[in-house]
C-alpha cells in the first residue's frame, strides 16, 4: 500500500465518483504529482457513491446541469459501465402533465430524445404496472444506470497508469494549513493527515457530505448539508428473477408521489423524496468503525416511508406484493444538498483550495472534467458559473441558511417548480433603507442575493384601468404565476413619464491605488483608461473568450475606479477583480455594497425631476450620457451616473445608506407632479431591457458565448492586454457559430383558445416544427422571454444558426408542446424600441 508522501502538486480529498473523475482528468490534462486520500477502504470508501441508486435521467430544466449530465453519460458509456434501460416519469394529475409538457420543451432545447406517451405505452414496457394510477408519462429512451464504483475504479486506475497518481486509502485528514502571502491572499500550504503531512500547491475537497467539515479546517464555508434519501429493496420478485443482468425494465419515477421504482436484478428498489427533510450535521455522521453498514447509510425510519410504500404497492401490486418478496434492504442514505440546488465548485477564497462538492452520480464525471479544466486552463468547456463557490453572499454561507432552504426545497425534488418561484425561508436578510416606504406602497418583494427587491407595486394597480389591454394580461395561471400586469403598467408609465427604481441590491466595490487602472484594464474588454467622470459598460471574459460577466466601471479619480454589477453574480465578480489586483499591497479593493444604496430614475421627465432637487446642471450639455459626478441632491451629496438599462433618459444615483430613504421619498414626491411612479425590477430586469435588446449575464451571456455571437463587438479593440484578448481577436476574424436575435411572437392563441406567453427556455424550431442546429451543435432556445408593452408584443431572445439569423425569417417556438409562430426582428444589438437611441439622450 502507498504511503503518504511529504509533498504534492495537488491533493484530492475523496475517492467517490467526483474525486476519482478529478484525478483521472487532471492526469489526462498533464498534471503529475497527484495524491488522492480517503479515510475509507477502496473501492467503496463509504460515501454517497457507494449506496446511490445510480440511475440517470438526462433532462433537467437547467442547461448547466444537463450539459454536465450528458458529458457524464458519454464518459460512462466510454468506460462500458452504462446500461441503457429507458425511463418513465409518470403523471397522476393534469397539472403534472402540464409540467411534463414543459419537460418536453427542455428536452427539445437540449437535443434529448423524449416523448409524451399513454399509460398503455408504459404498460407495454413495464407489464407489472397498474395503468389506472396515472394518466400519462414522459418517456426518455436514453435513461440508464451506471456502475459508479466500477467507473471510479477505472478512472483511478487510468491516472495510476500514467504514473501521475498516488492513492492512499485509510488515511484521515486532520487539518489544512493556510499561510498568508505577500499579496495579502491566504493560500493553502499543507494537508495534515493521520499518517503524516503533505505540502501541496493545490487541494481539492471532493468528499461529499464531509466537505463542510474539511473546509472549516481552512476557514472556508462549503454550504451543503447531509440529507436523508430513503430507499428500500423488495425481492425476490418472480417477474424480475428470470431477466438477464442488473436491469431489463425501464426505471419509473412516480412524480406525484415523489418516488421511484428501479429494478436491481431480482429486486425492485423503491426510493422516496416525499418524506420530511431529515438533515444532519457533517460532524454527526458516524465513523467507519461506528457505522453498521457504511457511514452514509443511516438507520431506516419506517414511519417516514410507510405512506410512499403504500402508493408504490398500488402502482405495482403484483410485483411488490408477490409471494416470497420481502424488504431485504432499507436505508436512510445520505446525500448532499445545497440551498439553491446547484453543486459547489471552484477555487475558494483561500488560494489553491478548491471544492467539488454536492455532486450527484449523474453529474460526477462531467464535474470532474470541468473542475480539472478549470484548475489547469483557468476555464472549463462547460459553463459552470451557476455552481461557482464564489456565488455565495456571506449570509448564504451560514449552516442555518442552508438547512432552512434545503428543508423547504427537499419536498420539491420531484416537485413542479415555477421558473420564477421564490423561497420563503430565511427571509428577510437584506433590506434597502427605503423598505418601509416600499411596504406602504404595496411592494411585492422577490429575493436576490438576500436582498428584498420590489418586483412591482400594488399601489400602481390603478394604472391597469388607465392602460387597459396595453398591459398585455395573461389568461393562463402558469404564465401569470409570480407575475402581474402591473409590471407592464409601470413600464408604460415609465415610458410616458418616469419611474423611480430601487437598485440597492447592486454589488458595488471600489478599486483604489497605483495599480487600479491596470486592474480594470486587464479584467475588462472595454477601454477603461478614460477621463475621470466617464462611465464604461464592459464585458468581462475568461481566457477562452467566454463571458464571465458584464458590468459597469466608473472612473472617479486617476487611481480610483468603481465597479457596479448585479446582486446574483456580485460576489463572483468581486472575487475575479480581487484576484487581478497587483500583489504589492499598494492597491485595494473595498466593497461598498453595504454603505451605498442605488436609486434609478428614468423616463422622459427624469431630467425635470432631478433638476427640481439639485442646483447642478443636468442638461444634456452639462451632464452628458455615460458620465458621472457628485451632485448636491435634497440636502446631501450623491454620485450621479447617466446611464440606462431600460432605454430611457435618466440616472443611477449612488446615495449613502443613511440618506437613501430621504432621497427616495424626495424623488417620488418631486416626480408625482410629472406622473412618475415607483417601478419594480420586473420592468428593469425584463420589459425595459428586452425592448432594447440588452443582454444579461446568466441569460444571453455565459462562458459558452462570445462577444461576436452576442453582437456586442466594438469597432476597435483596445491596445492594452486583457484576459481573453487573444481568443476575442480570433472570434472577430471568424464567422460566428450562432447569432443572438430578437423575435416577436406573432400569434399567442393555443389550440384551446387560450393565449399563452412563453417564460424562457423553450426551443426555437422551423415554422413546421423541424429541429435547428447551430455550428456549435446546439439547438436554439429562448434565453429571455418577456412582454414589450411599448410595442404591444411578446419578445424572445435566442441564439440562432447563422443561416437562420436574418430579418423577417419565420420560425416557431414550442411551448407546452404547441407551436407558436415567431418572426426574427433583429439580428444585432439594436433594440426594437427606439433603435436610434434618441430617448436615452
Amino acid at each position: 500500500m502507498a504511503h503518504v508522501p511529504s509533498q504534492a502538486k495537488v491533493v484530492v480529498i475523496g475517492a467517490g465518483i467526483v474525486g476519482n473523475s478529478l484525478v483521472h482528468h487532471l492526469a489526462q490534462l498533464g498534471w503529475r504529482d497527484i495524491v488522492q486520500l480517503d479515510k475509507g477502504p477502496l473501492p467503496n470508501p463509504g460515501g454517497s457513491t457507494g449506496h446511490a441508486s445510480n440511475f440517470i435521467f438526462p433532462v433537467d430544466h437547467s442547461r448547466e446541469i444537463t450539459d454536465l449530465t450528458l458529458d457524464s453519460m458519454r464518459q460512462y458509456k466510454e468506460m462500458g459501465v452504462f446500461t441503457e434501460s429507458g425511463g418513465f416519469e409518470l403523471a397522476r394529475t393534469e397539472e403534472r402533465m402540464e409540467e411534463l409538457r414543459r419537460r418536453m420543451s427542455s428536452a427539445r432545447a437540449w437535443g434529448i430524445d423524449a416523448e409524451l406517451v399513454s399509460p398503455e405505452f408504459v404498460k407495454e414496457k413495464v407489464p407489472f404496472i397498474e395503468t389506472d394510477q396515472f394518466i400519462g408519462a414522459f418517456w426518455t429512451p436514453s435513461v440508464g444506470v451506471v456502475d459508479s464504483l466500477r467507473a471510479g475504479t477505472l478512472m483511478r486506475e487510468s491516472a495510476l497508469a500514467t504514473g501521475a497518481l498516488t492513492v492512499v486509502p485509510g488515511v484521515e485528514v486532520t487539518g489544512l494549513d493556510v499561510e498568508e502571502g505577500a499579496d495579502g491572499h491566504r493560500r493553502i500550504s499543507r494537508v495534515r493527515t493521520t499518517d503524516g503531512d503533505i505540502e501541496a500547491e493545490h487541494v481539492v475537497i471532493a468528499c461529499g457530505v464531509w466537505s463542510p467539515k474539511i473546509g472549516a479546517m481552512a476557514g472556508v464555508s462549503i454550504p451543503l448539508t447531509p440529507a436523508v434519501h430513503q430507499m428500500i429493496s423488495v425481492g425476490p420478485c418472480p417477474q424480475l428473477a428470470a431477466t438477464d443482468g442488473e436491469i431489463s425494465f425501464p426505471i419509473v419515477r412516480d412524480m406525484d408521489t415523489f418516488c421511484y421504482e428501479r429494478q436491481h436484478g431480482a429486486d425492485m428498489e423503491v426510493g422516496s423524496y416525499a418524506h420530511r427533510a431529515i438533515l444532519y450535521e457533517p460532524e454527526e455522521i458516524p465513523s467507519i468503525e461506528q457505522a453498521k453498514l457504511s457511514p452514509t447509510e443511516m438507520p431506516f425510519t419506517s414511519d417516514d416511508f410507510d405512506p410512499q410504500l403504500e402508493q408504490a404497492y398500488e402502482l405495482m401490486p403484483d410485483l411488490l406484493g408477490a409471494e416470497g418478496a420481502e424488504m431485504r434492504y432499507a436505508i436512510n442514505g445520505l446525500l448532499s444538498l445545497t440551498a439553491d440546488g446547484s453543486p459547489i465548485l471552484g477555487e475558494s477564497h483561500v488560494k489553491g483550495l478548491w471544492t467539488a462538492a454536492a455532486v450527484w452520480i449523474k453529474e460526477g464525471p462531467g464535474v470532474g472534467r470541468a473542475v480539472a479544466e478549470w484548475m489547469v486552463r483557468g476555464h472549463s468547456e462547460i459553463d459552470v458559473s451557476h455552481s461557482d463557490i464564489a456565488r455565495f453572499h456571506p449570509h448564504q454561507l451560514r449552516r442555518e441558511h442552508t438547512k432552512l432552504r434545503t428543508t423547504e426545497a427537499f419536498i420539491k425534488t420531484y416537485g413542479i417548480v415555477h421558473p420564477a418561484e421564490q423561497y420563503e425561508s430565511d427571509r428577510p436578510q437584506r433590506l434597502a433603507p427605503m423598505h418601509a416606504s416600499q411596504q406602504k406602497l404595496g411592494a411585492v418583494f422577490f429575493e436576490t442575493g438576500g436582498w428584498e427587491r420590489p418586483h412591482w407595486y400594488e399601489s400602481n394597480a390603478g394604472l391597469l384601468d388607465e392602460y387597459g389591454d396595453a398591459v398585455m394580461p395573461r389568461e393562463h395561471e402558469w404564465d401569470a404565476r409570480w407575475w402581474s400586469p402591473i409590471i407592464n403598467a409601470e413600464h408604460l408609465r415609465m415610458r410616458e413619464a418616469a419611474g423611480v427604481i430601487d437598485l440597492s441590491a447592486f454589488e458595488v466595490f471600489d478599486i483604489e491605488g497605483p495599480g487600479a487602472l491596470d486592474t480594470v484594464q486587464v479584467t475588462c474588454v472595454a477601454q477603461c483608461d478614460v477621463q475621470v467622470g466617464k462611465v464604461v459598460y464592459t464585458p468581462v471574459l475568461d481566457a477562452a473568450g467566454g463571458f464571465r460577466s458584464d458590468l459597469t466601471v466608473m472612473r472617479l479619480g486617476e487611481d480610483h475606479f468603481r465597479v457596479v454589477t448585479g446582486a446574483a453574480h456580485g460576489p463572483a465578480d468581486r472575487q475575479w477583480f480581487a484576484d487581478h489586483v497587483p500583489a504589492d499591497g499598494a492597491t485595494t479593493l473595498t466593497s461598498r455594497t453595504d454603505d451605498i444604496s442605488t436609486i434609478g430614475v428614468w423616463g422622459p421627465r427624469a431630467r425635470d425631476i432631478l433638476a427640481g432637487l439639485t442646483s447642478d446642471d443636468v442638461s444634456d450639455a452639462g451632464f452628458g450620457f455615460l458620465s458621472c459626478r457628485e451632485i448636491p441632491l435634497n440636502g446631501t451629496t450623491v454620485l450621479a451616473s447617466r446611464i440606462s438599462y431600460v432605454g430611457e433618459l435618466g440616472w443611477e444615483l449612488y446615495v449613502g445608506k443613511d440618506d437613501a430613504a430621504a432621497v427616495w421619498d424626495a424623488l417620488l414626491e418631486a416626480g408625482s407632479s410629472y406622473g412618475a411612479v415607483p417601478v419594480g425590477i420586473g420592468v428593469y430586469g425584463t420589459t425595459g431591457r428586452i425592448e432594447k435588446g440588452y443582454r444579461a449575464f446568466g441569460f444571453e451571456l455565459d462562458g459558452e458565448r462570445s462577444i461576436v455571437e452576442a453582437a456586442m463587438q466594438r469597432p476597435k479593440v483596445k491596445a492594452a492586454e486583457f484576459v481573453g484578448k487573444a481568443a476575442y481577436l480570433a472570434q472577430r476574424d471568424a464567422p460566428p457559430a450562432a447569432v443572438l436575435c430578437t423575435m416577436t411572437v406573432d400569434n399567442h392563441v393555443s389550440a384551446s383558445g387560450t393565449r399563452r406567453y412563453m417564460l424562457g427556455g423553450e426551443p426555437i424550431l422551423t415554422r413546421e416544427g423541424g429541429t435547428l442546429t447551430d455550428d456549435h451543435g446546439h439547438h436554439p432556445y429562448v434565453t429571455t422571454a418577456g412582454s414589450a408593452p411599448s410595442l404591444g408584443q411578446h419578445l424572445l431572445l435566442a441564439y440562432l444558426p447563422p443561416d437562420e439569423a436574418h430579418l423577417g425569417n419565420e420560425l416557431a417556438v414550442s411551448y407546452m408542446e404547441e407551436l407558436y409562430p415567431v418572426t426574427v426582428r433583429s439580428v444585432d444589438a439594436t433594440g426594437l424600441w427606439d433603435p436610434a437611441n434618441e430617448r436615452i439622450r
